[in-house]
């Protein structure tokens, strides 16, 4: 029965929102004929969200009807989307990044004098090993590497064997700096095997990010933790600092190749277990433990429990008493 006042029109815009969203009322919507097999048409002019996501089809014999799309269907259509934006930006990202850089030499200072930059950002993967290749294509004396455990696999290892083996045959140097934990790894004892010349490796509990200093003129570090930015430093007093850190830690380091050292236990207590609890003393989590030492957690946990067990440990708290009561890290520096 008419009141005499006129009805509202239904209109899409007193719903407004980006149409690659799904709001609240649309998910309900979606859900309705999910649960009936249909909704109206009428229903949808609120929430066009659901015909623009392609939640909604109409019936093919019904036209004021439409019947919900699966969402095992729609879920991965809707994450593909997703995924292909990220990569397009990430390919923008890259072609910027190319196309600046040589922008970026004529805003420096230096290039009046036709030198290179200092500091060049690298971006994407591509040009990162673009610019480690060329850098190591022109190398003569000594490459100087840091290479934490990554999770870097055998492709990645690849890449960099063609172009170090090149220095080697050139009459250059390579020493290679890696974690306890990559004494027996595969890969890396692979590649010494493939690897002809002077080459050197050794290890220790921790070390530092990646660092690369080649013919100590140019070093590339790690610029973001996802690996994808890089620095290409060519200061002369930041290569040195790169160059005296690498060193002191090569002094400190456990011969692994071409000879290979031992590495002790002493009272039953390995080299391994003396830096996890170095770690567990300065209060450090399982987590943070397995991260600075280059091992999964699970496998950090192992040896902690082993630690315990050592040294009769009931509790965590005590764990970390004992371990200062035992002298085990007075061994450590003794061993070293």
């Amino acid at each position: 029965m008419s009141t005499g006042e006129p009805e509202p029109q239904v209109t899409a815009t007193a719903h407004e929102h980006a149409s690659e969203e799904l709001c609240r009322a649309g998910l309900e919507l979606y859900t309705r004929a999910l649960r009936e097999g249909h909704v109206t048409l009428q229903e949808t002019a609120l929430v066009p969200c659901v015909i623009d996501l392609g939640l909604l089809q109409p019936e093919i014999e019904d036209r004021t009807s439409l019947h919900p799309v699966p969402p095992a269907v729609v879920l991965p259509r809707l994450l593909r989307a997703t995924t292909d934006a990220i990569a397009h930006q990430r390919r923008r990202e890259v072609r910027l990044a190319e196309a600046f850089e040589p922008l970026m030499r004529i805003g420096s200072p230096q290039t009046a004098t036709g030198e290179s930059p200092t500091l060049s950002v690298l971006s994407g993967l591509e040009q990162i090993n673009r610019s480690i290749s060329q850098t190591m294509a022109d190398a003569q004396q000594e490459l100087l590497a840091i290479q934490p455990h990554t999770g870097r696999g055998a492709a990645a290892q690849g890449a960099s064997l063609g172009r170090d083996q090149a220095l080697l045959d050139r009459g250059g140097r390579i020493r290679t700096l890696y974690q306890h934990t990559l004494r027996h790894s595969p890969t890396v004892i692979a590649r010494y095997e493939v690897l002809k010349g002077d080459a050197e490796a050794r290890t220790l509990d921790e070390v530092t990010e990646r660092l690369l200093i080649v013919d100590r003129t140019v070093a590339f570090i790690p610029a973001s933790k996802d690996r994808t930015l890089a620095l290409e430093v060519r200061n002369p007093a930041l290569v040195r600092f790169f160059v005296t850190a690498f060193e002191r830690l090569w002094r400190l380091a456990t011969p692994m190749y071409p000879k290979a050292a031992p590495q002790p236990s002493l009272d039953g207590v390995t080299p391994r277990q003396r830096a996890i609890a170095s770690l567990l003393v300065e209060g450090h989590t399982d987590a943070v433990v397995a991260d600075r030492l280059g091992m999964n957690v699970r496998t950090a946990r192992v040896h902690i429990a082993k630690l315990a067990a050592f040294l009769g440990s009931e509790s965590r708290a005590q764990l970390g008493y004992l371990i200062g009561q035992s002298g085990i890290l007075e061994q450590k520096g003794q061993g070293q």
